[in-house]
C-alpha cells in the first residue's frame, strides 16, 4: 500500500514536471508526455528510488534521476516527438525540474516508505 501511494505521487509529480517543460514550453502532446512520465516515473522507482537510494543516499539517486531523465528525454525526442526547439535544451530543463522534486520526493521515501534503519533517513542532506 505504502509502495502504491509512493507510486501516485511520483507518477503526479513525474507528469506535471515533464507537461510543464515538454508541453507547455516545447510543444509535446499529453499523450506523448503521459507515455514518458510512465516510462520514467517506473525506471526511476525500481532503479533509482528502491536501488540506489537507500545504498547511496539522497544525492547519488537524485543525479541518478536527472540522468535516466536526461537520457529518455533525448531517446524519445528524437524518435517519437516533434519538439518546437532545442532538444537538448528541452532534456536539460526537464532533467533540472525532475531531479528537484525527486530530492524532496527521496525525503518522503525516507520517511515513509523505506525502512528505518536506511542511511537516507539518518542523513537527510
Amino acid at each position: 500500500m505504502v509502495h502504491g501511494k509512493a507510486l501516485a505521487i511520483k507518477g503526479v509529480m513525474t507528469i506535471v514536471g515533464l507537461y510543464l517543460v515538454l508541453g507547455i514550453g516545447y510543444g509535446v502532446s499529453f499523450l506523448g508526455v503521459l507515455l514518458l512520465s510512465i516510462v520514467q516515473g517506473a525506471l526511476s522507482y525500481v532503479a533509482g528510488d528502491l536501488f540506489i537510494l537507500p545504498r547511496f543516499k539522497n544525492i547519488m539517486a537524485t543525479f541518478s534521476d536527472f540522468c535516466l531523465t536526461f537520457l529518455l528525454v533525448i531517446a524519445s525526442g528524437s524518435l517519437f516527438f516533434s519538439l518546437e526547439g532545442s532538444l537538448w535544451m528541452a532534456a536539460l530543463i526537464a532533467s533540472v525540474v525532475i531531479a528537484a522534486a525527486e530530492y524532496g520526493f527521496h525525503l518522503y521515501l525516507a520517511t515513509n516508505v523505506l525502512p528505518a534503519n536506511n542511511r537516507v533517513r539518518a542523513e537527510v542532506y
